[in-house]
């Protein structure tokens, strides 16, 4: 017992460790003017933009959200920054053209390699490509599960989601969905996963346990091209982004009903939730801005001017 409670005081002591002094920055990739801005999200304010290369889009913190990794699609690269003082530490090879990525607990990068077919595992720590898993065409989404078991990854023109085995690195399931899979999300609990598919304009539930859909729907939005999924932190709500149609769609993340919509800036496609789940920011492509939206209210509050087409946000609070 008494080791028991040795290793429990350690784990909380380490989590606190980890999320100490969080910056509240808001890191937002410019895919056309190759830079990542970087917002006080307490003030709405641009504190600085940051040059790390070429064609910004996917980017990620590492779990003790002291680095900032940025896919660099036009150098084959990840960058990284110090978050707390936006130095920039370099850049980690990443195989062919990079889309986007997620961070699995222990530190490694699953990357979307998209002209390749195939996924990659990068361990920032040696910069090595430790694995390359063989996926569908055109990969894009990548997300992994809350225990670090399992990684998904979408195929656009494959439509489907992979389902990699993390200790085997092995894909284990392959799951159809509609046309063009784009975003990926699990709940907090690991027991579903949400996969959006942009053509065909759905949002889809899958079983973890069983790789199975169990419900799928519609976005009845018009204009709809569904792209970026976030659920709350009670795992009740889901943000979904919809591209060509300017809107947040907030739905139930049980049932998929809409329970109402937000209105923000011209091809919204990125987005990134606050810790308490009461601000969501979006990456509104063509009118080059971030749009700041009270998840109470479903109401834009605040429009703050970025770089070039903006692609992909993360918050570090």
């Amino acid at each position: 017992m008494k080791l028991k409670q040795l290793i429990l005081s350690t784990l909380v002591l380490v989590s606190a460790s980890a999320w100490a002094d969080p910056t509240y920055r808001l890191f937002v990739t410019n895919e056309k003017s190759n830079s990542v801005s970087v917002i006080d999200s307490r003030t709405g304010t641009l504190e600085t933009t940051l040059k790390l290369g070429e064609r910004p889009r996917g980017i990620g913190l590492s779990p003790d959200h002291k680095t900032l990794y940025v896919a660099l699609s036009g150098d084959d690269a990840i960058g990284m920054v110090d978050v707390a003082t936006l130095e920039i530490l370099g850049k980690l090879k990443a195989g062919q053209d990079p889309e986007t990525f997620a961070v699995h607990p222990n530190g490694n990068l699953y990357l979307s390699n998209e002209d390749d077919a195939k996924a990659s595992v990068l361990n920032p720590a040696t910069n090595e490509i430790i694995e390359e898993i063989r996926v569908g065409l055109e990969p894009e989404g990548v997300a992994v599960s809350p225990d670090g078991s399992i990684v998904l990854v979408t195929s656009e023109s494959t439509n489907m989601v992979h389902v990699i085995d993390t200790a085997a690195h092995k894909v284990v399931a392959n799951i159809l969905v509609a046309a063009r899979p784009r975003g990926l999300a699990f709940s907090h609990d690991g027991s579903r996963a949400y996969v959006s598919s942009e053509i065909g304009n759905e949002i889809a539930i899958i079983d973890t346990k069983t790789y199975a859909i169990t419900k799928t729907a519609s976005v009845d939005v018009p204009r709809s091209k569904p792209m970026a999924i976030k659920i709350s932190p009670d795992d009740k709500t889901l943000y979904l982004t919809t591209g060509r149609a300017a809107k947040v769609v907030i739905m139930d993340a049980i049932t998929l009903d809409i329970k109402s919509t937000a209105d923000v800036g011209n091809r919204v496609w990125g987005a990134a939730l606050s810790r308490d789940g009461s601000t969501l920011y979006t990456a509104n492509g063509v009118s080059n801005t971030v749009s700041v939206v009270d998840t109470a209210t479903s109401k834009s509050v605040m429009e703050i001017k970025v770089g070039e087409g903006p692609w992909g946000l993360v918050l570090d609070d």
